[in-house]
């Protein structure tokens, strides 16, 4: 289960490459609401081999009318990003008004924005917004190399001082211990990227004793440790045996197979859609933000939506119980 969505008529009006295997798209939308908060995520409707599914991508700011993403072209992509860096103008699509759960809070005295790769979608909004309303904040941009920054002339003309980039290839590194030092007591830090800088980010903010609710992240749905294999799922309690392509996610594949599950981010950042793990041949690659590190280790529960096998079988038991009635 999860919120409604609403579904709009889209057709492309542009699409350029902004950055090194980084392709920005821009859409005109029937029916688009006017206005949507930085942070905010749209659904696509993809094909991936021939067959339906749907991925989720930021939406950056711009025109009325019209929405945009930008989309990396990753080598191990699951056919997402594929199927958006073929999009030319002309080509109808359908996607979802834009919803958030990678909100600004509004209360803090300074911001610390950090964007890891193609993370800097929401952030890019987020640092916007915030510069156009008078607030104080500063923005980390971390990547391989400069080349890989999308947005450097437009963030750098609006944050000036501001705004630091960090390229690994000319050996700058980003150093999250002194980055979170620097915040007030009521700062706040917002984060986007690989999963690495998201664990690293969690443990430097705990250990600098700060509270939990003043940072802020959102993780790539297919950012993993391993390339994405095919492997088998089984749910004995109900009799269901499934095949996961590489190209799909565990919660799309047992939804399809009319297994009642539980979700709603599609992001491994709520844990709804966590399933209990009771045999697997392999590793398990966990891909979500909602486990802790320590809870990862104990393999003993995934999240279906992003989280997978590394090949083989995997068994696994969703908590449904036919046998059990609604109280009366």
């Amino acid at each position: 289960m999860r919120s409604r969505l609403e579904w709009r008529k889209a057709r492309v009006v542009e699409a350029r490459t902004i950055a090194e295997d980084v392709r920005a798209v821009t859409f005109a939308v029937e029916g688009l609401r006017a206005g949507f908060d930085p942070g905010s995520h749209t659904n696509i409707r993809v094909q991936i081999n021939g067959d339906p599914a749907i991925r989720t991508y930021t939406v950056l700011p711009g025109p009325p009318g019209t929405l945009s993403i930008a989309v990396k072209l990753h080598p191990n992509s699951r056919g997402g990003s594929v199927f958006i860096w073929q999009l030319q103008p002309g080509d109808d699509i359908e996607l979802t008004e834009p919803e958030n759960r990678f909100e600004l809070s509004w209360r803090a005295s300074r911001y610390l924005l950090i964007a890891g790769g193609i993370g800097i979608t929401p952030i890019y909004g987020m640092a916007k917004t915030l510069a156009s309303r008078g607030q104080r904040l500063r923005l980390a941009y971390a990547a391989k190399s400069r080349h890989q920054m999308a947005f450097v002339d437009e963030l750098a003309a609006l944050l000036g001082d501001r705004l630091q980039f960090f390229a690994q290839e000319d050996g700058e590194a980003l150093d999250l211990d002194s980055e979170f030092a620097a915040l007030p007591p009521d700062g706040e830090a917002y984060i986007c990227g690989p999963l690495g800088l998201l664990e690293a980010a969690r443990q430097a903010w705990q250990k600098s004793g700060r509270s939990m609710s003043r940072l802020r992240y959102e993780v790539f749905g297919d950012n993993g440790r391993f390339a994405e294999q095919a492997f088998d799922v089984e749910v004995p309690q109900l009799g269901a045996r499934v095949r996961v392509r590489a190209d799909q996610s565990m919660l799309d594949v047992l939804v399809e197979a009319g297994v009642d599950m539980v979700f709603d981010c599609r992001r491994g950042e709520c844990g709804l859609c966590a399933v209990n793990i009771v045999e697997a041949d392999g590793m398990i690659d966990h891909r979500d933000v909602f486990f802790s590190e320590a809870e990862r280790q104990e393999n003993s529960r995934m999240c279906a939506c992003v989280s997978r096998a590394c090949g083989g079988r995997i068994v696994i038991d969703t908590g449904y119980r036919s046998d059990l009635t609604p109280a009366e």
